[in-house]
């Protein structure tokens, strides 16, 4: 019942019956007009929440955060957003710790492999095609050079939603600038860079900072509007920095 009322209430938000900014009925209204209890209510909230679509402030009620594309039914329904989008907390457990041991025990035909699988995005990309393959092949890489099979073996299990979600961020962002469609390469480029220079914790933070802007490509429409790439100070402490294409060595000033 939970995932329902999500749906109904991310139509609305999709509908710009609320836009970013503006604050949800309470618990008790949206209990009325949905016809269900205040448990449920909560449930579809925090899952709401969880999804960066709406942000809860003690005291005062809760209020949009993002509003997705007005195309993203077209491409996957209320429900099946939900799960999609779950899938990104064990993504990011998994992938940032797999980056970090990958740093540390790569080979040199894995970093080809990789500095590859980035070429050949950057190349799908200003061909005008979605990538997705080329996308979920630069993560499969890093999974395997960790030199442990449950890595691959955990992502694969994942594949079917992870190549979804994929498509739906890459989709909605193809009627943007080649530009700015490029970042998610920059992206891959950074953990790539972190990774040739066997910076560990540079990795694993540049990784969980490239899935995080990959939920906000799905849950929010002015994603590729915001300011430029720039990771925050917070995720990689003294790492910071801009290397725009893989292969210049990452220190730890982020400067090659």
């Amino acid at each position: 019942m939970g995932e329902i009322i999500y749906g109904q209430i991310l139509e609305q938000i999709l509908a710009d019956n609320y836009g970013e900014g503006d604050k949800l009925p309470s618990e008790a209204e949206l209990s009325l007009a949905f016809e269900v209890s205040r448990p449920v209510i909560r449930e579809a909230l925090m899952r709401l929440q969880a999804d960066g679509l709406v942000q809860a402030r003690r005291g005062i009620g809760t209020f949009v955060s993002h509003r997705p594309s007005s195309r993203l039914p077209e491409l996957v329904s209320a429900n099946e957003l939900s799960g999609y989008l779950r899938t990104f907390e064990p993504r990011i457990v998994l992938e940032a710790e797999a980056a970090r041991l990958a740093a540390g025990r790569r080979t040199n035909t894995q970093l080809k492999l990789m500095r590859d699988t980035i070429e050949a995005l950057r190349a799908a990309i200003l061909a005008g095609n979605l990538g997705t393959e080329e996308d979920i092949a630069f993560h499969e890489t890093i999974a395997e050079a960790t030199g442990n099979d449950y890595f691959p073996s955990l992502l694969n299990d994942l594949r079917r939603p992870v190549v979804s979600t994929m498509a739906i961020g890459l989709e909605l962002a193809r009627e943007r600038s080649p530009a700015r469609r490029l970042r998610v390469v920059e992206e891959h480029g950074k953990v790539y860079d972190a990774v040739v220079a066997q910076d560990g914790e540079c990795a694993a933070a540049y990784m969980r900072h490239h899935l995080y802007q990959a939920r906000a490509a799905v849950t929010d429409v002015h994603h590729l509007e915001r300011e430029t790439f720039n990771t925050p100070d917070s995720l990689l402490d003294d790492a910071e920095g801009s290397v725009h294409h893989p292969g210049e060595k990452l220190t730890r000033t982020g400067r090659p």
